[in-house]
């Protein structure tokens, strides 16, 4: 991927921020149709789209029909973080919701999640009764609303945002804008 390879090639830290991606959205989910109704979207077109970036990346794309609502997700992606596993878990995650079109709203897929990459079942649990993680995504969110982050994936550095999936040597150049120099 091509933060992975920014990451070799650059002294940067990578930090994931919960964004909230369609937060209205009920448990059981909504269909695309039922998410972009009375919005001049076409939704096979931004499917082609999708897919084309995917082939670029290299990664798996599966058919997705819903949109599930990814809070809980996100919380629990707060708690594998502090555990040394946040970017496993945010894999795992991607490869549930868009490969396999599972839906991610589901306390019993994020437990089988979480377990898939290690972490205990009962501390899961526990994490999603409590809403232990539920302030640091408020945070998150906030933090969204206030930089006027309005698409997900944004890449941001000192203020100075990319948005969408963009080419390597897009994200190459905001680097060098700031001042990040390569580790070689």
């Amino acid at each position: 991927m091509r933060i992975d390879r920014l990451q070799k090639e650059y002294d940067i830290q990578i930090r994931w921020i919960a964004f909230p991606l369609h937060p209205e959205t009920p448990e059981e989910g909504l269909t695309l149709e039922e998410l972009f109704a009375g919005r001049n979207i076409d939704i096979d077109k931004a499917r082609e789209r999708l897919r084309k970036v995917a082939r670029e990346l290299n990664l798996p794309l599966g058919e997705r029909k819903k949109t599930f609502n990814s809070r809980l997700a996100q919380e629990l992606a707060k708690w594998a973080e502090s555990k040394g596993v946040g970017e496993k878990f945010h894999r795992a995650v991607f490869n549930a919701y868009f490969v396999e079109g599972i839906n991610i709203g589901k306390v019993d897929e994020l437990i089988r999640l979480s377990k898939s990459i290690g972490l205990p079942e009962e501390g899961a649990r526990e994490v999603l009764k409590s809403r232990r993680y539920k302030e640091e995504v408020d945070s998150d969110w906030n933090y969204c609303y206030a930089q006027g982050v309005t698409a997900v994936p944004t890449f941001a550095i000192n203020h100075q945002k990319a948005v969408g999936f963009q080419p390597y040597e897009t994200l190459k150049q905001l680097l060098k804008n700031k001042g990040i120099k390569k580790r070689y």
